[in-house]
């Protein structure tokens, strides 16, 4: 098979969906890989390093969706790219459909075949190619979220840890999977009185035997989210329903019982957000405010760290890959149903009842089209 690479180029994103050395194991099969030149350079990997693990360098992404048969990507395309995607072709990414229909229909009219990251799923309900950037968006929620905190940066004034004499910021954490346990893990570390708050009771019992003292568990539901978001000062939105969009658990009104200066971090924003008040922004541009409570909803929030970033996806999407471009996709998706799972759009027809849900669309049965 012939895999391209080409370069991301939504705002900010300084990933590649391949390193060299997944390069290197898509070649040594007899593989085709093509790397657009300079799509690694943002993560540290030059177009010499491709070459010596036996790609080929491409001058341009025209060239790369025109030679690949399979598009490796990091971020959904985005407009420039939808003409570039042609019929039958393999688009392996994030697409997060559910949150954006322009691309939903986009991908549609292309009757290429889109193969999303973020719903192949394992049996144990896991998410093995989500899990990877989850970890460094729920690290990174805290992580901006104190820096906003800080009065420069339009925050409360508010040293995440304290010191002694006085006491730390509290953190709210909405959702205590892959990101909430990541982001109460960096808060508490920093000091801050963490709580995570789920629907989930045995996660929430598992949660409470594995955190330390000043991190606590409540359920989730709206009187207790109305409560603590009055005196806690960092929220962050960890809710996650797979190819589906986000609920909003935090309401407009709710912003006017928040202190000024209280920072909300989504990091579900790429599923339409779990604050009603949630806009994708961009590291360029990463908060703006309503009603004295900064939102900070980069959309890509991983890509501020693509070193660390593009090896964690390569080590989670290459054997995924490797599969698809060993077996092909139709073969590769009748025997691993995880990555059948992760079929969302086929020859113009929506396959994933989440994308179909969102916007009124006909659901079409997968097994159809393998």
């Amino acid at each position: 098979m012939v895999i391209a690479v080409p370069t991301e180029i939504k705002t900010n994103e300084n990933r590649v969906a391949l390193t060299p050395a997944g390069a290197l194991e898509l070649t040594k099969p007899g593989h085709t890989v093509y790397i657009q030149k300079g799509a690694g350079l943002h993560s540290g990997f030059t177009d010499s390093e491709y070459k010596e693990a036996g790609a080929k360098i491409l001058p341009t992404a025209e060239a790369c969706f025109e030679n690949g048969e399979m598009i490796m990507k990091v971020k959904e395309p985005i407009k420039q790219e939808y003409a570039l995607i042609r019929k039958d072709q393999l688009v392996f990414t994030y697409f997060h459909f559910a949150s954006y229909e322009p691309l939903t229909k986009a991908m549609i009219k292309s009757k290429a075949v889109c193969l999303a990251y973020e719903t192949v799923e394992l049996p144990d309900r896991s998410l093995p190619l989500l899990i990877p950037m989850s970890e460094v968006a729920g690290r990174m929620a805290v992580q901006e979220g104190a820096k906003f905190l800080e009065k420069p940066m339009g925050g409360r004034g508010i040293l995440l840890g304290g010191v002694p004499g006085v006491e730390p910021a509290k953190v709210l954490i909405l959702g205590g999977g892959i990101v909430g346990t990541q982001a109460a893990k960096m808060a508490a570390g920093l000091g801050a009185r963490v709580t995570i708050l789920d629907v989930n009771l045995n996660r929430m019992r598992y949660l409470a035997d594995v955190m330390p003292a000043n991190v606590i568990t409540m359920y989730s539901n709206e009187l207790n989210i109305r409560r603590l978001i009055k005196t806690h000062d960092l929220v962050v939105g960890a809710v996650l329903i797979p190819g589906a969009k986000a609920p909003h658990l935090i309401t407009k009104d709710m912003l006017q019982t928040m202190r000024p200066g209280t920072v909300l971090v989504d990091v579900a924003v790429d599923q339409g957000g779990c604050f009603e008040t949630t806009k994708p922004t961009t590291h360029a541009d990463p908060v703006y405010v309503v009603d004295g409570v900064l939102h900070y909803c980069v959309a890509n929030m991983p890509g501020a760290v693509p070193y660390t970033s593009t090896i964690a996806l390569t080590n989670a999407t290459l054997p995924y890959a490797i599969q698809l471009a060993n077996k092909g996709w139709q073969q590769a998706c009748r025997e691993n149903n995880a990555l059948k799972l992760g079929l969302n759009v086929i020859d113009g027809k929506v396959v994933y009842q989440g994308v179909s849900d969102a916007f009124g669309l006909k659901h079409h049965d997968v097994n159809g089209f393998l």
